[in-house]
């Protein structure tokens, strides 16, 4: 039976976010507010991901405040975010009394949907995100992080989907986070997902390889439920594909998303101005509004090319790029074939350089070894033992939940907020536990305005030393 497509627009999270490195401001966001809340939505993308890091490193924002401005703002819009499970938003995993409080305090500002993914598909290290974001009366979405390989069949998703929808997912979503779900895998795995679990699925991809609209359509063939799309100002390329263009393809069709042109032209309008503000400061590349299908060859992510270029251009070797791409399959094969996402991306990508520059096998940064000794979890396919060995020695491979390792962190982290004279709501311990030195700078130049000292300007970042630029998965990364 026919039934109209549902959207999510992206605008204010992954479109900048893949654009723009996340820096569109909340002041950005506010004016289109109104429009976009009249359009609707299945949901806006407001939160989560980046942003949290990016407001409080660069923009001198608090990103509990933006979520409460967005949720006035948007009162008849869902509002959902991305949450990396047992990382939250961090770059390491957390202690399951940081998940929920994390999960009760995001719906109690604002989040409707929390759209919960693991770099490595281990739904162990879902099971307390899925819990507390029920518990709180969260719309709960766990997420297939999409990728291919020996071990990644349409067999091994359909039996991951189901797994979560045991777990409690009201809805499953696919997050090919590198476009590498071509037009009709989309539509056999769709298919299938439609014919054996009952929750409604969700499809995010990216244009990086100009397939994205093609994939969206032969996916609402299948009975796709819902995509991801994002404003044209902010949209293709490595972000997702355009709203406008799928609203008027499936106009007057028996799929018609019943969203208004006119209002979507209004409300891309202002976006066109932040986004012509922001090529010309240089934080929109024009390069990343290009197909690129080196992401088909080499399965590599869109930010994580930009990453890879950036490293390389710091250490005076762009002239290794191609030699680090073709490094990184098979990095990802020594390591068991993990989705290259966060965290995971930057742990391969940051592998493959150290491979290129020092000799394989020569170095292993730290969270190479943390990944291969199971502090992440399960790896999907098989590790190669020799260079295990090599990474680790001897040390016991983690098979357990990595989360029940953990002790509870959560007094500790407020015992520390106060002490240092930071603490001012509840908010402020889950933004210095994931960020610790960046969330200490901001709350010092909040201290400052409070009190009406003025804050010294923001240092200059000095040029990356080696360590640092190779070191990109660090607990407070440059993005």
């Amino acid at each position: 039976m026919a039934k109209k497509l549902m959207i999510t627009d992206t605008i204010l999270r992954d479109a900048h976010q893949s654009q723009a490195a996340t820096r569109m401001r909340t002041e950005d966001m506010l004016p289109a507010c109104e429009i976009l809340d009249s359009i609707g939505y299945y949901s806006l993308e407001c939160w989560g991901g980046a942003t949290f890091d990016a407001c409080l490193r660069f923009l001198n924002e608090d990103p509990w405040d933006r979520l409460r401005k967005l949720r006035k703002a948007l009162p008849n819009t869902k509002l959902q975010m991305l949450f990396r499970g047992q990382n939250i938003l961090g770059y390491k995993h957390y202690a399951d009394d940081v998940v929920e409080q994390f999960c009760r305090k995001a719906i109690e500002n604002g989040i409707d949907v929390i759209r919960i993914f693991d770099a490595l598909n281990d739904v162990r290290n879902l099971e307390a995100a899925i819990k507390y974001t029920k518990k709180y009366g969260g719309i709960c979405e766990p997420a297939i992080s999409y990728t291919i390989s020996p071990v990644h069949s349409e067999d091994y998703f359909v039996k991951l989907a189901k797994e979560l929808v045991q777990m409690g997912a009201d809805n499953i979503c696919i997050k090919d986070m590198a476009n590498l779900l071509l037009p009709y895998e989309a539509y056999s795995l769709i298919k299938r997902l439609k014919s054996e679990i009952d929750v409604p699925i969700h499809l995010h991809t990216h244009n990086t390889t100009g397939t994205g609209d093609m994939t969206y359509l032969m996916a609402m063939q299948a009975g796709v439920d819902i995509v991801d799309c994002a404003l044209s100002p902010f949209a293709n390329g490595t972000s997702q594909p355009a709203t406008e263009s799928l609203v008027a393809t499936l106009k007057g069709t028996e799929h018609d998303t019943g969203l208004d042109l006119s209002k979507l032209a209004e409300a891309a309008k202002h976006f066109r101005g932040v986004a012509e503000r922001m090529m010309k400061e240089g934080i929109l590349d024009p390069k990343v509004l290009r197909v690129d299908t080196n992401t088909l060859v080499y399965q590599v992510p869109g930010g994580m090319l930009s990453n890879l270029i950036s490293q390389l251009k710091e250490a005076g070797r762009e002239d290794k790029y191609y030699d680090v791409l073709e490094e990184i399959p098979i990095v990802r094969k020594d390591f068991g074939y993990p989705p290259l996402v966060t965290p995971t991306s930057q742990i391969v990508g940051t592998q493959a350089v150290f491979n290129v520059l020092m000799g394989r096998y020569k170095t292993f940064p730290q969270n190479s070894k943390a990944l291969l000794a199971g502090e992440y979890g399960a790896l999907p396919g098989e590790v190669n033992e020799e260079v295990r060995r090599k990474a680790i020695g001897d040390k016991k491979v983690i098979t357990c939940r990595p989360a029940d390792l953990i002790a509870p962190e959560l007094e500790n982290y407020e015992k520390e907020v106060k002490a240092l004279g930071y603490y001012e709501k509840e908010e402020d311990v889950l933004s210095y536990a994931l960020f610790p030195k960046v969330a200490s700078k901001f709350f010092e130049a909040r201290k400052e305005a409070e009190e009406g000292r003025s804050a010294a300007p923001a240092a200059k970042a000095a040029p990356m030393d080696a360590n640092k630029i190779y070191n990109l998965y660090v607990e407070d990364k440059e993005l």
